[in-house]
């Protein structure tokens, strides 16, 4: 109010020069419910104009002009006003001074309007003047906020309250400030369209915390109790500051899973999801949901939320694993390759974990990798036993797959062991084996005979056979062959083994056949043995017939029907004294014995002859006659 008491010495010395009809008053003034108002006012008329019965004026409220009858707010000849005004308002001015200052005592939010003045000098010189003053009756102080807040930027905010009342002095105080960061309070008197304003300026630095909070402007005039009161949301603009999304998770593949994104920042952002450098959807939301059905192991990755309001950006990303059982690995094709080379087994696997790749030969564990790791399998200089089967068998906890290849060895051929030429009953059984891939080719020389055995030329008995990498030959003769000086058997025959990679030539020795020694030895001592026994068995009986005849010198062969011959067939049996390695069309004769006809003991014939000797044989000294056996060949 002290700048209105200024302002009015001044609007009373103003002169109107070139004596026209001019007023002047501020185009705005406010004031508070249930306060005063002073409506600061001069006028002037033209110089030439002489008063008549003094100089008298009428305040109207809305309109200049009184054929339009507009409320009369206060009228110098009359107490005539309008029933709103009566008791309210009072002239401050001296209009004799040209001071049309107005007061509106207990100015209620109806009495907001435009107020105009009319100058009555007399008689025909009244004039209503078309400038007006606005008054703004107000019930809350207005407080000044900034089109645009913006987050760790400086903010004043002013509450302004009219102090247009003479009687009335505000106050301002400021509610809600104990959250504030050292808050700075600033108050001040303004002119704001010529008319007096109290204000107070809040200074602080907002953060993104304080949006949505309360801050409040409190005004109160001294011996009265009313109180008026605003408050203000604070709408404080910050870039995203925190980007929430779901964990990374793991899910199985065919699953369904929904990633949320919540986003906070003012204004409200736009929330574009990513997968990768892939956008997959955007909207304008706080918060967004990105539904994901029938997972496939392409949609393992990371998917990534983007939150942008046009103060700034932020994103966050999760990892989605998509778990799935290993695929079928990928593995070299069969191979083919030579004894003494390096072969590198490629194997890899798809699978979520990262599966582990295991090498099976035969069924046999080789070696254990993991896919990420590598996934190749060297065999360094591969031998004939690396020949096989091989299987990269992948896992994971969630299954297995597995694939197979096949790894051929070549190499030059190699004579086993068992190869040898041994004794059977009737000739030499000759057995060349070999191993070696391609399959080797097996052929005898007999180089007494200066002959080559083989397929094509085999004039004696001669067959082969083959078990995977093993060829076996074999040949049979029937003559076991001539006696050295020291009595051994002489057999000469060669053993000749090839295949693309190579060749050898071996003499088979010749070795005796354990089975048929031991069924000669045994069947001789049994022959004797039961030979011995019937002997024994005859001279037993024909003394017992003696005995009982009571002549002595009777003949026992007198007692049988052909007295000239007793006798007992004893037969060998053939397959307990040679092995059986074929009939005897399978021997081939060979040397000296060829073409003879083989002879063989069918039975022994024993003959007991009484009183009589055959050429060669003898009499006892004792004049007894002696009984003997001839063994004939029949």
């Amino acid at each position: 109010m002290k700048g209105l008491e200024l302002l009015l010495p001044l609007l009373l010395i103003l002169k109107d020069v070139s004596a026209q009809w001019n007023v002047w008053m501020p185009r705005d003034i406010s004031a508070m419910t249930n306060s005063c108002v002073v409506i600061p006012c001069s006028f002037t008329y033209p110089s030439g104009i002489r008063p008549y019965r003094g100089v008298h004026g009428i305040w109207y409220f809305g309109h200049p002009y009184p054929q339009l009858f507009p409320p009369v707010v206060y009228k110098s000849r009359t107490d005539i006003v309008h029933e709103s005004y009566k008791g309210r308002t009072k002239l401050l001015g001296d209009l004799t001074q040209k001071n049309c200052t107005l007061l509106i005592n207990n100015v209620g939010l109806e009495h907001s309007g435009r107020y105009y003045f009319r100058a009555d000098l007399g008689g025909a010189n009244i004039y209503t003047y078309p400038d007006f003053t606005k008054l703004q009756v107000l019930d809350q102080p207005n407080i000044d906020v900034p089109e645009e807040i913006i987050s760790d930027q400086s903010l004043d905010l002013t509450c302004y309250v009219p102090d247009n009342c003479p009687d009335m002095s505000p106050q301002i105080h400021w509610m809600y400030t104990d959250y504030l960061p050292n808050p700075l309070f600033t108050p001040d008197n303004v002119e704001d369209s010529n008319t007096a304003v109290l204000s107070s300026t809040l200074t602080f630095t907002p953060k993104p915390m304080h949006n949505g909070q309360l801050l409040g402007c409190r005004v109160h005039y001294e011996n009265i109790t009313f109180v008026y009161e605003r408050l203000i949301s604070l709408d404080i603009k910050y870039a995203p500051r925190t980007v929430w999304v779901n964990v990374s998770q793991e899910v199985m593949e065919g699953s369904s899973v929904v990633l949320h994104c919540d986003v906070d920042s003012n204004p409200t952002p736009t929330i574009t999801w990513f997968f990768g450098d892939t956008e997959l959807m955007s909207e304008v939301a706080s918060n967004s949901s990105l539904p994901l059905d029938n997972l496939t192991p392409e949609e393992d990755g990371v998917y990534t939320c983007v939150g942008d309001n046009g103060y700034g950006s932020m994103n966050t990303s999760m990892y989605l694993a998509v778990n799935y059982p290993p695929r079928e690995p990928w593995i070299n094709e069969s191979l083919t390759v030579l004894e003494g080379s390096s072969v590198a087994l490629q194997c890899t696997s798809k699978g979520n974990p990262m599966p582990t790749l295991t090498w099976l030969k035969d069924g046999e564990l080789v070696g254990t990798i993991t896919a990420e790791e590598g996934s190749v399998l060297e065999l360094h200089k591969v031998t004939p036993q690396a020949h096989g089967v091989y299987r990269c068998l992948a896992e994971n906890e969630h299954g297995r797959a597995s694939n197979s290849l096949n790894i051929t060895v070549e190499f030059a051929p190699v004579l086993i062991d068992n190869s040898k030429c041994t004794i059977v009953r009737e000739g030499v059984q000759c057995v060349c084996i070999a191993s070696g891939n391609p399959e080797p080719v097996i052929e005898f020389y007999l180089p007494d005979l200066n002959i080559t055995i083989n397929n094509s030329n085999n004039p004696f008995n001669y067959h082969t056979y083959s078990d995977g990498y093993t060829s076996t030959g074999i040949i049979k003769l029937q003559d076991k062959g001539e006696r050295g000086n020291n009595g051994d058997t002489a057999v000469h025959v060669h053993c000749s083994i090839s295949n693309m990679y190579g060749s050898e030539t071996i003499r088979l020795e010749l070795q005796q056949e354990k089975k048929f020694m031991m069924a000669v030895i045994v069947g001789t001592i049994g022959g004797v043995a039961v030979i011995a026994f019937i002997i024994a068995a005859v001279r037993y009986v024909g003394q017992n017939n003696k005995k009982e005849n009571g002549n002595p010198g009777q003949d026992v062969g007198s007692k049988v029907e052909n007295p000239s011959m007793f006798y007992s067939a004893v037969k060998k049996d053939k397959q307990s004294l040679r092995k059986k390695v074929g009939d005897d069309s399978d021997y081939q004769s060979v040397g000296p014995m060829a073409g003879m006809e083989r002879q063989e003991l069918n039975y022994a014939a024993l003959e007991f002859l009484h009183g009589r000797h055959l050429e060669g044989g003898f009499r006892r000294a004792d004049g007894d006659t002696s009984d003997y056996t001839e063994i004939k060949a029949k």
